[in-house]
C-alpha cells in the first residue's frame, strides 16, 4: 500500500499542503492514507510523521513529493530511509524520482548515503585540522576556565581555613560543582607530576 506524507514549514494559513497532496493524490494514494504536518523539517516533534511511521507495516510504501519534506539533513533522511529497509518498506520522492523498491533507486539511495558519509569525515578532518593549527599557536581548544589561579589558590586557603566548598563557592561568587570540578582536576596534576 502506498501511504503519504507531506509537510510545511511553518503553521502559517498562507503556507497549505496543496501541491504536495495532489502529486500524492495523483499517484494513486489515498486520502485517507496522507499525513501531514505543519513544522520545520529541523524539528524532532513531528507527530504527523510519527504517526505515519507507526502506520506503516511490511510491503508499503512511503511516497513523499520531495526529499526535503521528509527529513531535516541527508544524514536524518538516509536514517529515516534506513529504518523503513529494516522494516521492509519501500520508500519514493517523487520529485527526484527515486525509488528504493527498484535496483536503479536503491543504488541512488546508497550513493547518497555514501555522500553523506564523505562529508562528515571532512568536517572532522577540518574540525582536527584547526584544532592543531590552532595548538600549534599556542591556543587551547574548549571553553575558557571558570576559575583562574588566583580565584584556585583563594578556595584552597578559605577550604584549609575550615571553609565548606559550598562556603567558599559562595564567596567567590563560583557554582559549587565548578569549584569541586576545578579542584580535582588540581589534584590530579599533582599526582601525575609526583
Amino acid at each position: 500500500m502506498l501511504v503519504g506524507y507531506c509537510r510545511v514549514s511553518i503553521a502559517d494559513d498562507r503556507q497549505t499542503t496543496n501541491l504536495q497532496q495532489d502529486a500524492l493524490l495523483n499517484v494513486g494514494i489515498d486520502k485517507r492514507n496522507i499525513y501531514e504536518d505543519r513544522a520545520s523539517g529541523s524539528k524532532d516533534n513531528r507527530p504527523g510523521l510519527k504517526a505515519c511511521l507507526d502506520y506503516l507495516t511490511e510491503g508499503d510504501v512511503l511516497v513523499v513529493w520531495r526529499l526535503d519534506r521528509l527529513g531535516r539533513s541527508l544524514t536524518h533522511l538516509i536514517d529515516i530511509v534506513a529504518g523503513l529497509k529494516s522494516r521492509g518498506i519501500g520508500f519514493r520522492s517523487l520529485n527526484e524520482t527515486i525509488d528504493t523498491t527498484t535496483a536503479t533507486g536503491e543504488l541512488l539511495f546508497h550513493l547518497f548515503g555514501a555522500l553523506a558519509q564523505y562529508e562528515r569525515a571532512l568536517i572532522r578532518e577540518r574540525v582536527i585540522a584547526g584544532l592543531r593549527a590552532a595548538e600549534s599557536r599556542g591556543r587551547q581548544g574548549g571553553r575558557p576556565r571558570a576559575l583562574d589561579v588566583e580565584k584556585i589558590e583563594a578556595a584552597k586557603e578559605l577550604l584549609t581555613g575550615g571553609r565548606t566548598v559550598s562556603a567558599a563557592a559562595r564567596t567567590l561568587g563560583i557554582p559549587r560543582s565548578t569549584l569541586v570540578s576545578t579542584l580535582q582536576r588540581e589534584s590530579e596534576v599533582l599526582q601525575e607530576i609526583e
